[in-house]
């Protein structure tokens, strides 16, 4: 979430918001401080869908699209959204991430929270897929600005761009989860011989290759195992094992609960 108590919102995005870097940055987990709950009244602020009923909660506090507030001219703006995070692969940023994260103001956020002020207030053709990408844009900022920080332990794989050739490593690992995969293999992708790659991407990555790629595996896996339709053995093809029995088993070394417990469940 980002602050000024004049509301501005849009639907999908993490909290975001305030002009010109006048006060911190914050990416909340789950609902924002001071979200209305059951039987209590509409908050300042608060981000709604931009589609409103009439008659419905908080239209007394209706200024504009996507805009609440007690008057046009209140000397600050508060601006959230959220994303909703469905799948296992989503789970792994959340898990770093503290239940607020603070970040200070950098001159960088500046340009893109001014024109967030002013696109989110618009009603115009295109107008979600611009505000969409700009929340895009201001996630990816924030994230990066709370990972860059020293005292912060990083994502697993985060830092690993510092490294074009562990980098590679990790691009293939995401893209082909499927491929019989060995130390060897993949250092000779990365160009480097076996040792020095595996010691190189444990320092960088802060797991083993193989232990990595495994839970990468398992959590792509997850999300498998939910879709409509799915078995254990298709999944276990679809992420580099040749039968179920030993997927199952590297499942629940991992996950702790079998695959077939996945199977058709929803987040």
């Amino acid at each position: 979430m980002l602050d000024r108590p004049r509301g501005h919102g849009s639907r999908p995005g993490p909290g975001a918001g305030h002009r010109a870097g006048a006060r911190p940055a914050a990416v909340h987990r789950g609902r924002p401080p001071g979200h209305r709950g059951a039987g209590g009244g509409p908050e300042r602020g608060r981000l709604l869908d931009d589609r409103r009923r009439p008659g419905g909660e908080g239209d007394d506090l209706l200024l504009g699209p996507r805009t609440y507030g007690f008057g046009p001219d209140g000397s600050d703006l508060f601006v959230t959204a959220e994303y909703p995070l469905r799948s296992d692969v989503s789970g792994r940023l959340l898990r770093a991430l503290p239940e607020v994260a603070v970040i200070p103001p950098e001159p960088e956020f500046a340009p893109l929270l001014d024109l967030l002020a002013v696109e989110v207030g618009r009603e115009e053709p295109g107008q979600q897929v611009v505000l969409d990408r700009l929340l895009d844009l201001l996630l990816v900022r924030a994230l990066r600005a709370w990972f860059g920080r020293p005292d912060v332990e990083a994502p697993p794989g985060y830092r690993a761009p510092a490294d074009p050739r562990i980098a590679r490593a990790l691009r293939l690992m995401h893209a082909r989860p499927d491929h019989p995969w060995t130390v060897a293999s993949l250092g000779e992708e990365a160009g480097m011989s076996r040792a020095v790659f595996a010691r190189r991407f444990a320092s960088l990555v802060g797991q083993p290759p193989l232990v990595y790629l495994t839970e990468w595996r398992m959590t792509i896996a997850s999300d498998l195992l939910r879709e409509p339709g799915s078995t254990v053995a298709a999944v276990a093809r679809r992420v580099g094992y040749a039968d179920g029995f030993a997927f199952s088993n590297a499942f629940k070394r991992v996950r702790g609960v079998p695959p077939s417990d996945l199977i058709g469940s929803r987040r």
